[in-house]
């Protein structure tokens, strides 16, 4: 759902008017401001900012303030429109038949829009404090053909993104141009974090990448396949589509307007095979 941009008079939810906010609304109990990036995130959408970004702020409650969020939309810009005017706050309504718990959502600190600057996407992505680059960009985003069980090569994001490496469109192009940045700035890689509801999509996303990096530097694709890791995950949480409705009655709570609510269930699930460097997203994993 496409959800645009309200231009009103009317208070929104931001870093300054979150201090006004009703006493039932659980608001971040850190200071936004120290935050530091530690996760790249492709595929901005609902389920998103529901499931991982609401782990992340339990995860920046506890203390461990190195994990903030920079989100990525690779196609369009309506998730970053709706959020950048409210400092990238937004309410997650946990609703259990006639109850519901609001709770304001802080991890995410940016959000970047693939075709309006795809060199801004890379250079957080090769950023030595980026240890973890994740992903929700459903089957359809791994350009994988079910026939060889493999990279589609056909694929025209694939053709496009071998011949056009420094400006990619598919998410296998940012992670393998931003590994091999990271290679040879002698960064170590970030583990790549698949939380997309695919059997084994660690395995799965690692397959796709070395393939793709092997169509043109067959080392690249030794060092990724060698030395990156790509834990499978499993993911639960049912996440509808927001509705004006939602957002008329989640801004009347708030008593602040909240351009793009997100609404979901209690029951949440996110398991981590444990496939982590020693210095990387260990620590992640340890505090979600």
């Amino acid at each position: 759902m496409r959800m645009m941009p309200v231009r009103t008079s009317e208070p929104r939810l931001s870093n300054r008017t979150m201090s006004g906010l009703p006493s039932s609304v659980k608001v971040p109990a850190y200071d936004r401001s120290r935050i530091t990036t530690g996760i790249a995130h492709l595929g901005i959408g609902a389920f998103h900012r529901a499931h991982q970004a609401a782990y992340t702020d339990a995860v920046l409650t506890s203390g461990s303030n190195e994990w903030g969020i920079v989100g990525v939309s690779l196609r369009r810009p309506d998730t970053r429109d709706a959020l950048q005017i409210q400092d990238e706050l937004y309410t997650l309504a946990i609703r259990d038949g006639d109850s519901e718990k609001l709770q304001v959502i802080g991890s995410i600190q940016n959000i970047l829009v693939v075709p309006e600057d795809p060199q801004a996407v890379l250079d957080i992505m090769s950023h030595p404090d980026t240890r973890i680059v994740s992903l929700t960009i459903t089957e359809k985003g791994y350009c994988r053909d079910a026939a060889v069980s493999g990279l589609d090569r056909s694929h025209p994001d694939i053709i496009y993104d071998l011949a056009h490496p420094a400006t990619p469109r598919s998410a296998l192009g940012f992670i393998t141009e931003a590994l091999r940045r990271r290679r040879a700035q002698g960064t170590a890689p970030f583990t790549v974090l698949s939380c997309d509801n695919l059997p084994a999509n660690g395995e799965t996303c690692k397959n796709v990448i070395v393939q793709f990096a092997g169509c043109t530097d067959t080392d690249l694709a030794h060092y990724i396949e060698e030395t990156v890791a790509f834990p499978s995950t499993m993911v639960d949480r049912i996440v509808p589509a927001t509705t004006d409705e939602d957002r008329i009655s989640i801004s009347r709570t708030l008593k602040v307007l909240d351009q793009w609510p997100i609404t979901t269930e209690p029951f949440s699930q996110w398991v981590i095979e444990d496939r982590f460097p020693n210095d990387g997203g260990s620590r992640f994993q340890a505090t979600h």
